[in-house]
């Protein structure tokens, strides 16, 4: 049986991938920060699911309970960190800056070591991370987050020149959504914004394809076309 755990799994993308990995049969580690709603999603499920409660901002104690979850599980194939948090901070405010690196560059990198070093002794696995669309610009409403993402697409950038280097049967994911309607996707003028449900169904086609990088939804490649190529002169005033 193949066996998966989600990290970030109590709403949004997280939630609506442990959905899909129960109806192909996945036995499913489901992690996240508000116990009640893991255990309102696990009674959903029909396979062997597993909750752990945990903070990724709080490194130590959550390396050792994702360590722990793995073992109680039996080892597992697939590891998907879909934990995030984003704030809209024109005025830079430190603890929402302090807060949104926590997680999203200490904490991603904190559950990717675990994840990684898994794989490394296993001998195989597959490794998904939950980066944006925004980790392609820096943006001057949100420092913190837009930054944090290209942390996260650099981290497995490395990680996935490391495996091929080394010749590991790792399997590294870059996924980087556009706008999905959750509790993320904040501010006016939103647009292609997209389901979870069909957010998360095109990430876990590219899980199976086992591709190394897609943008959610797809028609999200123009605009990251458009962004790459854009001179800074004039994206300073956009």
């Amino acid at each position: 049986m193949n066996k998966a755990i989600i990290i970030g799994a109590s709403s949004g993308i997280g939630k609506e991938l442990a959905k899909i990995l129960d109806t192909y049969k996945y036995s499913i580690g489901i992690v996240g920060r508000r116990l009640n709603l893991l255990k309102e999603l696990q009674s959903t499920l029909q396979n062997d699911s597993y909750i752990k409660q945990i903070d990724i901002s709080k490194t130590e104690d959550a390396q050792r309970k994702v360590k722990e979850l793995i073992d109680q599980m039996g080892s597992v194939n697939l590891i998907i960190i879909s934990a995030g948090i984003g704030h809209i901070n024109p005025d830079l405010n430190w603890s929402q800056e302090m807060e949104t690196i926590a997680v999203n560059v200490v904490g991603f990198a904190a559950i990717t070591n675990v994840a990684f070093n898994h794989f490394k002794q296993q001998g195989y696995g597959h490794l998904v991370g939950i980066s944006s669309l925004a980790a392609l610009r820096g943006h001057g409403e949100a420092p913190a987050y837009n930054a944090s993402k290209a942390f996260i697409s650099n981290y497995l950038e490395g990680l996935q020149q490391k495996v091929t280097k080394a010749n590991l049967p790792i399997l590294i994911t870059d996924i980087q959504p556009g706008f999905v309607d959750t509790d993320m996707a904040q501010g006016d003028g939103l647009f292609w914004v997209a389901s979870p449900q069909k957010a998360a169904y095109q990430i876990f086609n590219a899980i199976k394809k086992r591709k190394s990088h897609v943008y959610i939804t797809k028609r999200w490649r123009i605009i990251a076309w458009i962004l790459k190529i854009l001179p800074d002169a004039v994206y300073q005033r956009i």
